[in-house]
């Protein structure tokens, strides 16, 4: 299966670095969506993302509108990811699923609620207590990111260290 995670308008480097290195280790696409908080170049995203960028597949989008035209929601495996959300996370069956597209929104006012209400039978939520407005963004996407790849059974992903194995042996010897 193919994961994407999109990230519409984010704000904070440092969010950005941080999602950008989950989605490097598990194989994800990033999308950026424009306009940006801040430049991709800025030495907060580079730093939260260490040494990952490299290793990382990023499609830039000049805007929301552009991203929906390339990547049609009726066409899609398309997640709007929101507290609002109709689903919980979990809920979806993306074992049957080849590619799947989660859409987190900026930080400070999340996805276009236009659009939820459009597409609102493909949002999902983090359940949490009623008295909090939301998570983390980095948080939220490695939540639902390493949701989607478990109903994977972590394909492609290391799952095993054999670390621990060699170091007793070499102790018991």
């Amino acid at each position: 299966m193919k994961l994407n995670i999109v990230l519409v308008e984010p704000e904070i480097p440092q969010n950005t670095g941080n999602i950008a290195r989950t989605c490097a280790a598990i194989g994800a696409k990033l999308h950026l969506v424009y306009p940006l908080g801040f430049s991709i170049s800025e030495k907060a995203v580079k730093r939260a993302g260490l040494d990952y960028w490299d290793k990382l597949e990023i499609e830039e989008h000049l805007s929301f509108e552009k991203f929906l035209e390339k990547y049609k929601p009726e066409e899609n495996n398309m997640f709007f990811v929101t507290t609002k959300g109709k689903h919980v996370y979990s809920e979806p069956k993306y074992e049957e699923m080849e590619e799947v597209f989660a859409l987190f929104g900026k930080e400070t006012k999340g996805l276009p609620e236009d659009i939820l209400l459009k597409y609102i039978d493909k949002t999902i939520r983090i359940p949490m207590r009623p008295t909090l407005r939301s998570l983390n963004l980095a948080n939220s996407v490695a939540i639902v990111a390493y949701d989607i790849v478990r109903h994977q059974h972590f394909d492609g992903l290391e799952e095993l260290s054999g670390y621990f194995d060699t170091r007793l042996n070499a102790v018991r010897k």
